[in-house]
């Protein structure tokens, strides 16, 4: 009665659509819990330090920085190598950039794997 009263309609709990995502979303997040350790997740967990990585190099260029060079080693570490000439002025972007560069390319990973046509 009330959702009637604010216009958005009824809406359905469960369907199939719902119930298939949550179940394809637990069975990966308990499958990556459970090879966390393994090797099968190491290029992946890679990837995401390259991005992390390329999060730093992008703010360092858009600062006008010098990016030197970008280190992904195998224990999932990196470092980014960048000069500047105001570090500290620069630091400011650079070091958060990391993280947030990651949430920016997989969010972009996410949207572009979204399939437009209706099932």
């Amino acid at each position: 009665m009330a959702s009637h009263f604010l216009g958005i309609g009824t809406v359905e709990c469960c369907s199939n659509d719902h119930v298939q995502f949550i179940a394809c979303y637990t069975g990966f997040a308990v499958s990556c819990f459970i090879m966390w350790d393994s090797w099968l997740l190491l290029p992946l967990k890679l990837f995401c330090t390259f991005l992390h990585e390329f999060g730093h190099a992008s703010a360092a260029w858009l600062t006008c920085s010098k990016v030197k060079g970008i280190e992904v080693h195998v224990n999932q570490g990196g470092l980014t190598h960048w000069s500047s000439t105001r570090p500290k002025c620069a630091g400011f972007f650079v070091m958060p950039a990391g993280y947030l560069g990651s949430a920016f390319w997989g969010g972009a990973l996410v949207v572009s794997s979204y399939d437009h046509t209706p099932a």
